[in-house]
This record gives structure tokens, sequence and C-alpha cells, in this order.
């Protein structure tokens, strides 16, 4: 209920026991202890200082339907007219209990933008949906300190930080049972700081058991430029030889790629040589989907290997100095205090937060956003802090996300972000702009053959399982990957426009088919063919039969679709190939969900 300047400053809402009064500038907000909606927040604190805006509006009311959730003074202190004298506290949430018309809802006197606001809404979903849309109070932190030993000079730890770092650790584990900083190294730049940073890599490594590990690569390179899975396979197995001579853990089965290069978009020959050198289990990423929105980024599961969406936190390589934080402090704190860090522990059961060792040395601004982080978030919430080790975090990340598991590929020359972690030696050139997505047994193969005799149309190479399908976006060969997938297209030439093509006659009446391939290749044409669904049904039988399918050999065809449930289900599976694709309507609904109807 924002006010504007057509807004009545005061007036009673109609058909309710309610009276507004807008137009206001607010201060000093607090939460009322009593209300029964509250579940996240802790109403111990109050928040102090100006409320942003001057249009708020607060609610008053004498009837028992009514239970004030969030309380403010006026900016200047001075009654409002039509109030009583002794209302020094203006509510500007309001529970409607549902006393008067049956009706439970929650009214904000202001939009979302103040951040308390964003808390209580949180919990008023929760209450008014009776928690079905709710998380638990759980939330698991791990932060990630990437690139230990390979700042410049002048950004690294030295002793002292080493010995905050140390601290702060411990402090954390009073408000986070076994707390751990993560550390990610790059063997090679061991001992290449000044003589007080060299000094601060030694006792990081006289501290070794104090903290969880893992490995970059050797030289922080990027996996994505090196084709050659041996190259990469050198340089993890030096790195490799660095942890063990330094008594570093090898056996945290996490690990995570420089610039996220070679994760998503998929690099096989890395994850390939993680399982081989490190026996990796899990990764993370920023750039799965994209990079931003960042409440979008999801986990998936590629050849045994969990990736996990990794977090910003307002800090980066370059963010090493308080008084010099882009836009000044108080954007780190408000970023910390009810911001988007705030938010991302709010909104997230699971936060993997990305963080620089140069971070930890000058002003030591990680262990600052993390202490205030967890000092605000205990003083605010009843969230319950916990932390994992990676392959544990990863384990009940896909536990909670279990939806998550299937990756979605996506066309990499779409998001610049991802081009630049592509390899230069692969071309979206390859990818099909035509689909023909079937049913069976409509003609898809004569088109295809037809198509394939055009100059300037080329079809997929035939595979040795399925002949001239793929069949890789409505089954287990998705799983393999977009280089699989592009290595049954030729590489294109440079005299030549050539226009790809594929056909898979099980796409049509996949339910996971449409979604898929839009992401991929989302300007394709789409080709299905459409003949009397009766006629499609036999033709599928008769097919059955001239394959000597037992079952068809078996039935008629009019025992096979009069079929009912207690029938055998070798019957059902029949049955339904023979009818399921003939249901237009439904997967062409499908198809025009991922796809604009001038594509299909």
């Amino acid at each position: 209920m924002q006010a504007n300047e057509n807004s009545l400053l005061s007036a009673q809402l109609k058909g309710f026991p309610l009276f507004l009064h807008s137009n206001l500038a607010l201060k000093d907000c607090s939460i009322n202890p009593k209300s029964p909606l509250l579940y996240i927040t802790r109403p111990s604190e109050m928040e102090k200082g100006v409320l942003p805006g001057e249009d708020w509006t607060v609610f008053q009311s004498n009837h028992s339907t009514y239970e004030p959730v969030l309380l403010a003074k006026t900016k200047s202190a001075e009654s409002i007219p039509h109030m009583s004298v002794d209302a020094a506290l203006h509510t500007t949430v309001m529970q409607d209990l549902g006393l008067h018309d049956g009706i439970q809802r929650v009214l904000f006197g202001n939009n979302l933008n103040f951040w308390l606001h964003k808390l209580i809404f949180v919990d008023s979903v929760s209450f008014l949906t009776g928690k079905r849309l709710s998380l638990p109070l759980d939330r698991y932190i791990l932060v990630d300190i990437d690139d230990i030993f390979v700042g410049k000079e002048g950004t690294r730890m030295k002793v002292e930080d080493v010995k905050a770092l140390f601290d702060t650790q411990n402090e954390l584990r009073t408000h986070i049972p076994n707390f751990t900083f993560n550390l990610g190294y790059s063997g090679k730049f061991f001992h290449t700081g000044t003589d007080a940073e060299d000094e601060g890599d030694d006792l990081l490594l006289s501290y070794v058991r104090e903290f969880w590990w893992f490995p970059h690569m050797w030289s922080h390179m990027q996996p994505h430029l090196f084709h050659n899975q041996s190259v990469l396979a050198e340089q993890m197995t030096l790195n490799k030889k660095f942890a063990v001579e330094h008594g570093i853990p090898t056996d945290m089965g996490y690990a995570v790629a420089p610039h996220h290069s070679g994760v998503y978009p998929v690099h096989v020959q890395l994850y390939e040589a993680w399982k081989q050198v490190w026996s990796i289990k899990v990764t993370s990423t920023e750039e799965s989907p994209h990079l931003k929105p960042a409440r979008y980024r999801r986990g998936f599961i590629h050849n045994g290997i969990m990736v996990l969406p990794r977090q910003t936190c307002g800090l980066f390589t370059h963010t090493i100095f308080y008084n010099e934080y882009p836009g000044g402090s108080s954007e780190l704190d408000k970023i910390i205090n009810g911001g988007e860090l705030f938010l991302t522990v709010l909104l997230n059961p699971i936060s993997i937060f990305m963080t620089h060792l140069s971070n930890y040395g000058n002003d030591r601004l990680g262990l600052y956003t993390f202490k205030h982080l967890v000092r605000f978030l205990n003083s605010w919430t009843n969230l319950k802090l916990q932390t994992l080790p990676p392959v544990q975090l990863a384990q009940k990340y896909f536990q909670i996300f279990s939806e998550e598991k299937d990756p979605l590929w996506q066309d990499p020359c779409e998001d610049k972000r991802h081009k630049d972690i592509w390899s230069k030696e692969k071309t979206c050139d390859r990818f099909p702009k035509l689909l023909i997505i079937g049913p069976q047994k409509t003609g898809t193969t004569a088109l295809y053959l037809f198509l394939g005799m055009h100059p300037d149309l080329s079809s997929n190479y035939p595979s040795s399982e399925t002949f001239e399908e793929i069949q890789f976006f409505n089954g287990h060969n998705y799983h393999k990957g977009i280089d699989w997938y592009m290595e049954f297209f030729p590489i294109p030439s440079n005299t030549t426009s050539d226009f790809y093509f594929e056909k898979s006659a099980n796409y049509f009446d996949s339910e996971v088919a449409p979604r898929r391939a839009a992401a991929l290749l989302s300007k394709a044409k789409v080709i299905t063919i459409l003949i009397n669904p009766a006629d499609r049904a036999y033709s599928w039988y008769q097919h059955q039969r001239a394959h000597d399918d037992p079952i068809a050999l078996k039935y008629t065809f009019h025992e096979v679709i009069t079929a009912g449930p207690e029938a055998a289900p070798k019957l059902r599976t029949l049955q339904n190939r023979c009818l399921v694709p003939g249901w237009y309507a439904t997967h062409i609904e499908r198809w025009l969900n991922s796809y604009h109807a001038n594509q299909v």
C-alpha cells in the first residue's frame, strides 16, 4: 500500500475496520515480538535511522483481527492527526488474522525496498501458506578462498593476516559449528611475494591441518584453452605433487577451475582429468545457467561430478581496502546488513561464497564481511548456521534440489561470458538449424532423405545405435553433453553457408525434449508431420509386427488399443507407443511453450 500524490492523508479502508494514514516519513523500525507470523525473523532488534522514502502508509485499528508486525516512529516524532496522542509507534506492516471476513492477509505500508520488509515478506508467505512455501531454518555456508599463493606483491597475506584468518575461523565457530575456511591453491606461485608475504605463505602451511583445501590448476591456467587432456592432467599432477610435499590433504574431492573455465559450458577434458588425477566428486561455478540474475543459478551433475552454484559476496580481487570500496564503505555495509549478501543466505538453504586471497590481506575485507554477516544474521533471524565439507554439502544440495540433477545445456554463443570460457576450437555453427521431431510413422524418414539430397542441406551423421537418429534431447544421450552432440555434424567449411538438420522422431512426444532443444537451439526451425492419429497408431502396430514383436504378433490391433489398466505391462507399453504420440494437441502445446509459433 505505497502512498502516492493522490492518496488521502487519512482514510478508512472501505469495508474494513482499518484506518490508513499516508505520505509519511518514518524512522526507527521495530518488530512486534507477539506477532504470530514470525518464523525466520527474530524480534529482538530495532532498525535505527530513517526508513527509505517519504511515502509510507501506516495502519490503525481497534479490531481484534489486526495484529501489528512492524512499527515505526514518524521522522519528526510529531503525532499524526486523528490518531491517539500516545501512539508514538505506528504500524507499517499489519497482519489480518481473518476474524473480520474469514480471510487472512498481511498488509505492507510500503514496497519491498526496505530490507526488513523482505524478511517479513518471506515469513508472511510461510505463514499464509501453512509453511507449504517455506524453507527450514537450516542454512549451510561454505566460504572458498580462491587463488592462495597467486596474488601479486602487495595483495597477499602476511604473518599477521594468517593469524587473523585462524583467529576469525575460531570466532566464527562459536556461531557456526566446525566452520572452516576452504582454501584453493595453485602451487606454482608459492613464495612469489615479498619476503613478508612469503613468511605468510610459510605460516599458512604450518596451519595446514586447520583449514580445508582444494586445488586450482598448477599455473592457474584456464582449462578450456587446452584441448589435450594429458596437458591438463600434467598440470594437475604438478599441483598434487606440491600438495603432497607440503602436507596439504588431497582427498577432499572438490576442485574449482580458474575463472570457472570448462565447468559450464562443459569442457569434457577437464572433467576427465579431474577424475583421473584427483578423483573429484564436486566443483562449483557461478555460470550455471548464467552469472546474472544470481537467484537463478542452479546445480547439475555431469560425468559423475556434482556441480554446485557458487555465489559472490561483494568482494573481488581488487576490493582490498575498506575506504576504497566502490561506492564507499557504506555500500559494503549495505550489502552485508540486509542487502544482497544477507538475502543470499536468507533465500538459499546452501551458499558457497567465492572470495580471493587478496580479500584477506591489507584491510582483510573477507574477515570483516563474514564476521559482520554472521553477527547480523544472528541478531535479526532465527536461522541455524551450519557448514559441511564440499562432498557432503553437494549431497545435501541434491537431496534438497533433486530436480536439478539433470543439466540443461545452452548455446554457449548466446552468453558472452560462456563464449569466453568455451574452447575456440568449437563453433556454434556446428549446431543444426532445423529439427524434424516426428512423430514416428508419419513420413519423417522420407523427409529426412529428401532434404539430404539438397546440396545446401546436411543431415547429421548416423548413429551406431539409433541409425539416422541421434536421439539426443529425449534420453540418456543428453547427459553425454553438447560436445558429443556436435560430433554428429560436419565441421563447417568457410566457403559455404552450411545448413545442418537432424531428425529424431521420438522428440515429438517427449516431455523433456522441447525445453532442452529450445535451450540449446533457440533459433532453430521445428518440423512435425501430422497424419490421422488412428492411421499413425495402426502403422506403428504393423511396424512392430514386422519386427517380430511378440506382443504385436499375439494381439490384434483392436485388442492392443482397447486393453484396460489391468492388462499385462508389455501390452500396456505397446498400447502407449501406439496411442500417446497421437495426442497431438498435448505435445504441440508443449513445443509451443518452448518455441515461438512461427518457428514450428
